[in-house]
């Protein structure tokens, strides 16, 4: 059972406001980009620098690893960002004009930055590597929509790697076999990755596999992993609010199935999920959750792998299992 509230479909005033700012924005950095490349600084004939904008942190990194040293990777949001509720500044419009290939995530994960790359006047290919993984649909409003948070489950971030890979490689096909040899690597990394997560839920007693969360973002994690999502605070997008209803009734669950921890996310203010921990009677994890984004450089969840260990080692002590570090083999 999947506790959530209830998103109104509807645009404020301000909304459209912003959205028509937007455009203008748009309109105004694309002349800009247009009377600079007029002004006699470049040469006619004169190709673009080979440029590949991202939108996500989870993306940048395991582009990054992909490209290595071979093209330039810039991404749009920073470590900590929320990609739901993210509202694009100027300069990223800029940024995305500039581009030469724009890779993201897509199933709606970053709505307004979806926009404003369908809204720039950008000649550059635009891929949505989540895409390349079939979505779990999920309730929403009485519909279904995908799920956008394809990467908990590492087998999916192998094939969102491969989808980089193609995409670098289609790009730029002179430096194809670096990007082979580079993902490569790293999906060698992510296959150990995938089996060492398997064996640390393993640990955790059975019936303490549960997960209660502060938004929907964890059932490919859960599913492949066998922690099934007991609740979640609000659904699949951090936009919602819940409902002091809500509140009661995931604090009631909890205490009724006597789960022994529940989990704070890094990029969402604890104090609601604060709150229903302490009516349910339950410890909060002292570690929060990687959700949306990695970690700030230096923190337990600063790249992909890193965070997907993170998450890991969070939940298999909270739920009362034994730890061992991914050390991954040369």
């Amino acid at each position: 059972m999947v506790l959530g509230a209830v998103k109104s479909r509807g645009r404020s005033p301000q909304r459209w406001a912003y959205q028509s700012l937007l455009s203008m924005v748009g309109i105004l950095g694309a002349c800009s980009v247009a009377l600079v490349g007029c002004g006699g600084g470049g040469e006619p004939g004169q190709e673009d620098s080979e440029s590949v904008v991202v939108t996500t942190t989870i993306l940048a990194d395991l582009t990054e690893e992909v490209a290595g040293d071979e093209v330039d990777v810039t991404g749009i949001l920073q470590p900590g960002d929320d990609p739901h509720v993210y509202e694009p500044v100027p300069e990223d419009t800029v940024t995305l004009e500039e581009a030469t290939l724009i890779l993201y995530n897509g199933y709606n994960l970053e709505p307004a930055l979806i926009r404003l790359i369908e809204g720039v006047g950008s000649n550059a290919t635009q891929v949505a590597i989540a895409e390349a993984v079939p979505p779990l649909e999920m309730d929403y409003d009485g519909e279904p929509v995908p799920d956008p948070h394809v990467w908990g489950n590492v087998k999916n971030a192998i094939a969102m790697v491969e989808a980089i890979r193609d995409a670098l490689s289609e790009q730029f096909p002179d430096d194809a076999a670096a990007f082979e040899a580079n993902a490569a690597e790293l999906i060698a990394t992510l296959e150990q990755l995938e089996t060492w997560v398997q064996a640390q839920i393993a640990t955790i007693p059975e019936d303490q596999r549960k997960l209660v969360t502060t938004h929907d973002a964890f059932q490919y994690y859960a599913q492949a992993y066998g922690v099934p999502v007991l609740g979640t605070l609000i659904g699949i997008s951090t936009e919602e609010q819940p409902s002091a209803q809500t509140v009661q009734q995931l604090s009631d669950l909890i205490r009724d199935a006597k789960v022994p921890s529940i989990f704070a996310e890094a990029t969402i203010n604890p104090a609601l999920i604060t709150i229903v921990a302490k009516e349910a009677g339950v410890e909060l994890a002292p570690h929060e959750l990687y959700a949306d984004a990695i970690g700030a450089p230096g923190s337990r969840g600063d790249s992909y792998i890193n965070m997907i260990a993170a998450n890991t080692e969070t939940i298999v002590t909270a739920l009362g299992g034994t730890f061992t570090p991914f050390s991954p083999a040369p």
